[in-house]
């Protein structure tokens, strides 16, 4: 029998090489049709007598991905017909749709024949819960070779028979570890925990797998025979009963309950492992099936997963323009952003010309590479032979003829419109026609410093986040006359160095720093009332937010602030900024000399290492302080996402972003408002924009006209809207939504 994603061939020993090729497909995932012919290459197997066992493995450069994107999406749209035309069966309708994968691996690990997967590349999610199911397991030896049940980071957890099987193949603590945290393992790591048992190279992998189905391997699970013992202690004993509390404790003090699948998957593991294994994977389905149904859920997966994955592969990108392949990229600025911007591109194997004012400047922005290769090879993330190629890519020089060949230039120097005119005149005399200048400004308009280029339809914003090598989103920003062929562009480097773009037009700090500077500003107007400093950090984190408003301040630095007022008064009048704000800033800098971070202290102090960073006890003095017993923390919660969510939805009245998926995924990647929400965007078309301008207009009352909320949603409350219902995937930018 032939099959469209897989070939099965048997060799004189009897064993079945089923190879996953899926064809038009860079990488293997799950769809419909591959775990229908899965289905059917299993009951070939176990049909046939003249074979042994079967190795599965992949015909490309990886093993698989996981689900495809497409049965995603399908997945939660049959959760909503299900609940509107079934309200009463869907929830059965569902728990046997959830169940389809486990009960095709439980078939396999059945069958009566020897199954190993032989792992070469990534492989995770559903794949590796597969591969799990499976009686051997072979990985490739190579950095490339990563293994994960990586579902909790998209709001869901593995449910295909992973919360059963990871914990009885290795300890409870270890397995928890690495499923509420989606962490990724190597084959060290992998079989160090009896999830893998043989790492071989990559040129043997076949022949290892085979070998272990004819050196008799066991067509039965460890889970399967009589007498199986947990590799670690049972739940009820005494060092369960240290672990359990604890893993509860240490999960509730990182993510507060706001991820319903990370805590599905402790009750899955505790409740699953103290009965039959079929027992415990029904316990897993309907947990599955409650956690598909939740909001957190539905918005996770579809920003962190589909959008995420669309918006990288270009979703964006103008129809139409050749691609661009870069073989020289400019680096204006060799300080920590052009240093960071020099390293991300030479990683992509691009070569950068580092130009700075003098040779030492340049040099100095080399060291930065050579300072994060030295640390990647010391952690084995980088061997040392890529590590000096790496290095042998970037040139630093003063010589602006050196950017001759260059197809796109990017310019981060100081925020000065006249030092930025001076680079962007010298850069475009060195460049042959076509090629793209781009200013990785943070606060300047776009469209103003085109007015230095000579061709403003070849000039763009790129704007990174620091630090660049760690930051994946990208702000691709359009200046009034940038062409397509610009943004197709920008938007293919991005994609080269592997980064996430977000496409907004022009305005005044643009997408994330106009949301990220309402989460300060409502800080500091929490500092004003009094509200304990501790309270504004810890309620933050309790909200979702990865980093309190202070001390985020602390790392983009105070003065920056002050900088960013002063420029916006002087452009827009004093009643630009609360009067407040610009007090207690000039107050930090002018009075207290505290810049953040970067001279040891802001709204926190930084004491030498070992010590670790406090609040400032002088902050509580600046303003009489409530009791902090009196203090509503739900009502904190809400300022806190009521602020940015409203600052989101200003920017797409604006048409500043005119795709939900941009406003979502940006706010997330690039200050990580709170990921259960799915996003700015998702948080209200979860709440529902009814109940959000509700919200706003009682939070209006007590905390001034900024949580008003704008003409667009009062319009879509009305009319019964939602963001994506409204704007779908969003317009080509500059055009009507």
């Amino acid at each position: 029998m032939s099959y469209t994603n897989f070939t099965v061939e048997t060799d004189a020993d009897g064993i079945a090489l089923v190879t996953w090729d899926m064809p038009d497909k860079s990488m293997n995932v799950f769809t419909e049709e591959v775990m229908t012919e899965l289905d059917a290459i299993i009951d070939a197997v176990a049909a046939d007598e003249t074979i042994k066992g079967a190795v599965i493995t992949s015909g490309k450069s990886s093993f698989s991905g996981g689900a495809d994107l497409t049965m995603i999406g399908a997945m939660f749209e049959r959760i909503h017909a299900e609940k509107t035309s079934n309200p009463e069966g869907a929830a059965q309708v569902l728990f046997d749709a959830a169940g389809r994968m486990g009960g095709l691996f439980r078939k396999l690990e059945t069958c009566g024949k020897p199954w190993v997967s032989a792992i070469n590349g990534v492989c995770m999610g559903g794949a590796f819960e597969m591969s799990l199911a499976c009686h051997g397991r072979v990985a490739a030896d190579g950095d490339a070779v990563k293994m994960a049940l990586p579902e909790v980071k998209v709001g869901i957890f593995p449910g295909a028979g992973g919360t059963q099987r990871v914990p009885r193949l290795t300890n409870q603590q270890d397995a928890l570890m690495m499923m509420t945290t989606g962490q990724n393992l190597n084959p060290k790591k992998a079989k160090s925990l009896g999830l893998v048992h043989e790492i071989v190279a990559a040129d043997g992998l076949i022949d290892a797998a085979k070998k272990m189905i004819l050196d008799g391997l066991k067509p039965v699970q460890p889970w399967d025979e009589k007498g199986f013992k947990l590799p670690g202690a049972k739940v009820w004993s005494p060092q369960g009963a240290q672990l359990w509390p604890a893993v509860s404790a240490t999960l509730r003090k990182q993510s507060y309950g706001n991820y319903p699948a990370a805590i599905a998957i402790i009750k899955c593991v505790f409740e699953g492992l103290q009965v039959p294994f079929d027992t415990g994977l029904r316990i897993e389905q309907r947990y599955f099936t409650e956690i598909l149904q939740t909001p957190e859920a539905h918005a996770m997966v579809r920003s962190l997963f589909v959008s995420l994955q669309e918006l990288g592969k270009g979703a964006r990108r103008p129809a139409g323009v050749e691609k661009t392949s870069f073989t020289k990229v400019g680096v204006i600025g060799a300080g920590f952003m052009g240093a960071g911007i020099a390293y991300a591109t030479a990683k992509a194997g691009i070569h950068v010309v580092l130009i700075d004012r003098d040779q030492e400047a340049a040099d100095k922005g080399k060291v930065h590479s050579e300072e994060l290769v030295a640390a990647a090879v010391k952690k084995r993330r980088m061997t040392q032979e890529q590590a000096d190629t790496l290095l042998s890519l970037i040139t630093p020089t003063t010589d602006y003829g050196a950017l001759d060949g260059a197809e796109l230039v990017i310019e981060a120097v100081f925020e000065d419109r006249g030092i930025k005119k001076t680079v962007t005149e010298a850069a475009e005399a060195a460049l042959k026609p076509g090629a793209t200048f781009a200013s990785n400004t943070s606060t300047l308009p776009i469209t103003g410093l085109a007015e230095n280029s000579s061709r403003p339809g070849d000039f763009i914003g790129i704007h990174f986040f620091s630090p660049v090598d760690r930051m994946m989103l990208v702000e691709v920003i359009l200046g009034e006359k940038t062409g397509d062929k610009a943004l197709a562009k920008a938007l293919d480097y991005v994609q080269a160095i592997k980064k996430t773009p977000i496409v907004v037009n022009d305005t005044r700090g643009f997408y994330v720093n106009r949301c990220v500077m309402r989460y300060m500003s409502e800080a500091y107007s929490m500092l004003v009332e009094g509200i304990p400093p501790a309270m504004i950090e810890n309620v933050a984190k309790m909200t979702g937010m990865p980093v309190g408003p202070l001390a985020l301040n602390d790392e983009v630095a105070i003065d920056l602030s002050q900088k960013i007022n002063r420029a916006t008064i002087a452009d827009l009048g004093t009643d630009a900024i609360d009067p407040r704000h610009v007090q207690l800033i000039d107050t930090m800098v002018d009075s207290q000399g505290r810049l953040g971070r970067k001279n040891g202290k802001g709204f926190y102090d930084y004491p030498e290492k070992p010590a670790k960073k406090h609040l400032w006890p002088g902050l509580k003095d600046l303003y009489p302080q409530q009791d902090a017993d009196a203090i509503d923390v739900d009502e904190i919660k809400k300022r806190y996402l009521a602020t940015i969510a409203l600052e989101a939805a200003r920017t797409m009245e604006e048409g500043i972003v005119t795709d939900p998926r941009e406003a979502d995924v940006g706010s997330i990647l690039g200050f990580g408002f709170a990921p259960y929400t799915g996003g700015a965007v998702s948080y209200i078309d979860g709440l529902g924009v009814q109940a959000f301008v509700d919200m706003c207009a009682d939070l209006a009352t007590r905390h001034g006209d900024h949580f008003k909320p704008t003409p667009l949603l009062i319009e879509m409350a009305k009319n019964g809207e939602t963001f994506y219902g409204r704007f779908g995937s969003g317009e080509r930018i500059g055009e009507a939504a």
